[in-house]
């Protein structure tokens, strides 16, 4: 994304994952995925948080519904 941000991950040239090792995802968190996808034009992000002690515990999936 061409506009002082970097995305983490870019899977298949289809999702955005986003890396955290964080005490809990918070809003922010979310807000930041929401916005990569937003400016990007994708539709599907992962966040995933390294910090819990299952890992599905730590994923969560985001859509962007809007339509560029």
């Amino acid at each position: 994304i061409d506009c002082g941000y970097r995305i983490d991950l870019l899977i298949e040239d289809a999702v955005i994952v986003e890396l955290k090792a964080v005490e809990s995802i918070e809003p922010i968190h979310e807000a930041q995925l929401l916005s990569y996808l937003k400016l990007s034009g994708y539709q599907i992000g992962l966040l995933i948080n390294f910090n819990v002690r299952m890992l599905k515990q730590g994923l969560r999936r985001l859509v962007n519904n809007l339509k560029q």
